[in-house]
């Protein structure tokens, strides 16, 4: 990979598309140039404040909104409930911003990445981290402001984006409180800041979807991320419908399945 990356530095293709191709559900291509989306929300003739809650979600590197603002078709579905009538769903963008596993070279992303793959142990970058954190915090406090209480907030998010998702819901120096948290092939970063959780963070239902086969977030990730969580008193072991770990037969992708149970997951947060 590596070597693919410094022949494509020394000729005409771009690099953040290879990347993309990498990190994101779906790459969106005009006249054979990446583009970049803005933040983009669903709009219903319902006001917000009389919806029964909103997801937040993330996408990953190289992407944008686009890649994966269809769940709002997807969700509903699998189930009517999740329809774009009775849950607000909005999708943030990620800033441009140099990657280094890119050479330097700029793209959307939520923060930088240092190591290839992205296994256990894979080196953290704080401050990108934290200036993620606090636009979903801004999200969501908009989304409170119109009338949606936070209990009723789901972050979830796509690689990179379910990495923030876990973030904002379970590391102690954010707010938290969220209805749920779903990751999808994402990972747990900083985890040895996960100390002295309150009870209110502890309880908050997580989904967290991951293929077996991903080379991409090594599938590695899932079963540490989840332990870690444990040890932190996170409620990953609830036999209801509010904690849902599992693994797909796929790489760094979704799949049907996945989304099937992701569907179940929002259903039974929004319902509560």
């Amino acid at each position: 990979f590596l070597f693919m990356l410094r022949q494509l530095l020394a000729g005409s293709v771009t690099i953040a598309i290879v990347i993309g191709m990498l990190f994101t559900r779906n790459i969106l291509f005009l006249s054979g140039k990446f583009k970049f989306a803005a933040a983009m929300s669903v709009s219903t003739t319902r006001s917000i404040s009389q919806q029964k809650g909103a997801l937040i979600f993330l996408h990953g590197l190289g992407d944008t909104p686009a890649g994966w603002s269809s769940l709002k078709y997807q969700l509903p579905q699998k189930c009517g409930t999740l329809s774009p009538e009775n849950i607000f769903y909005t999708f943030p963008a990620a800033p441009i911003i140099p990657i280094t596993i890119n050479g330097g070279a700029t793209m959307p992303g939520w923060f930088d990445l240092y190591d290839w793959p992205i296994g256990v142990g894979s080196k953290d970058d704080p401050e990108g981290l934290d200036k993620a954190v606090r636009a979903i915090e801004s999200t969501a406090e908009e989304l409170e402001n119109k009338g949606i209480p936070r209990n009723k907030i789901v972050v979830g998010g796509f690689s990179q984006g379910g990495a923030v998702a876990l973030l904002a819901a379970y590391h102690p120096k954010y707010r938290g409180g969220y209805g749920g948290c779903a990751a999808l092939s994402g990972w747990l970063t900083l985890p040895d800041e996960l100390k002295d959780l309150d009870e209110k963070t502890k309880q908050t239902p997580l989904f967290w979807g991951h293929g077996e086969y991903d080379d991409k977030v090594l599938f590695e990730q899932q079963k540490f991320g989840v332990n870690r969580l444990k040890d932190s008193g996170v409620q990953t072991d609830s036999e209801n419908s509010s904690y849902t770990i599992k693994s797909y037969p796929m790489g760094h992708m979704s799949h049907p399945d996945e989304l099937d149970d992701f569907s179940k997951f929002l259903e039974h947060i929004f319902s509560m």
